[in-house]
């Protein structure tokens, strides 16, 4: 009989949110990055680096972090040192970063595995180093979060600002040219593709940006402006520019953006989409576009 019947499988992953999770997912990731280094041996050393040699998730990505947003003048030392002690000492941002890595997981048909998400996906890593600017925000270590937004914002072309306030369970599907404004709050369980803006409306301070509900999903280059809210489930079109209210469970399309179905009688989805990530239901209730 062929050794592989043999073998045990994989135990079933546990509720998410559970104190469990965080050690199921690491022990998962240790061992897609074994089976890795084995399949490519190019890749052992750096794979040993970034996540063999460590014993734990936080400490694993605090070194991959501070490698990666590291300068000449803010060294990975410094970095890795900050992000440890901030991930070590906040239960909070560590099952943020462990629903994270499901949701990518889960979304994205392109994610082959949690270690390839940790390593390479760059909306998944600004999204944690954004986690713990905001961290250093609200300790009034204001200078410190900025110059980490900055650094973010270099090297992985995305600009959040720390004062923002981001749920658990969020995809940056791409991430490439993320804007997202100071007094924006972004809800659990959201999906935002690449070059989608929550912007303000003008110079004028105070609180001047998006809202965005829970189960959210946002379509590539969308721009929503100014202090609005985003319902709950709510979905955004790609390419459509938002500057009033959407309703929960509704779909926004368009420049100006306009909910299928009509302002009086918008068409309402059951599912979830910022978890679905369904982008083109209800179309043609919207268009008779043909090519």
């Amino acid at each position: 009989m062929p050794a592989e019947e043999f073998r045990h499988p994989s135990p079933p992953p546990p509720p998410p949110g559970s104190e469990e999770e965080e050690e199921w997912l690491w022990a998962q990731i240790k061992t897609e990055a074994r089976n890795d280094a084995e399949a490519e041996p190019a890749l052992a050393s750096y794979l040993y680096s970034t996540i063999l040699s460590h014993s734990s998730l936080e400490r694993s990505l605090s070194f991959h972090l501070g490698n990666k947003l590291c300068s000449s003048t803010l060294l990975s030392t410094l970095l890795y040192d900050l992000f440890l002690n901030i991930f070590s000492t906040d239960d909070t941002l560590r099952s943020a970063t462990v629903a994270d890595l499901r949701a990518a997981r889960i979304r994205d048909p392109a994610c082959t595995s949690f270690s390839h998400c940790l390593l390479n996906y760059k909306g998944f890593l600004a999204c944690q180093a954004h986690r713990v600017a905001h961290k250093l925000w609200t300790q009034s270590r204001k200078p410190l979060a900025l110059a980490l937004q900055s650094r973010i914002s270099d090297v992985f072309a995305i600009d959040i600002h720390p004062a923002a306030k981001i749920g658990k369970g969020i995809l940056f599907d791409h991430a490439t040219g993320v804007v997202v404004g100071e007094t924006a709050v972004i809800g659990n369980n959201v999906s935002i593709l690449h070059h989608v803006t929550l912007g303000g409306t003008g110079k004028y301070g105070g609180d001047r940006h998006p809202k965005i509900g829970d189960g959210v999903l946002i379509g590539a280059g969308a721009t929503i402006l100014g202090n609005i809210m985003i319902g709950e489930g709510a979905k955004i079109g790609a390419g459509s520019v938002v500057l009033i209210d959407v309703p929960p469970r509704t779909t926004a399309v368009g420049n100006p953006a306009r909910l299928v179905g009509g302002k009086e009688q918008p068409t309402k989805h059951a599912e979830v989409p910022g978890e679905s990530m369904d982008h083109t239901s209800f179309i043609t209730e919207w268009s008779d576009y043909s090519i």
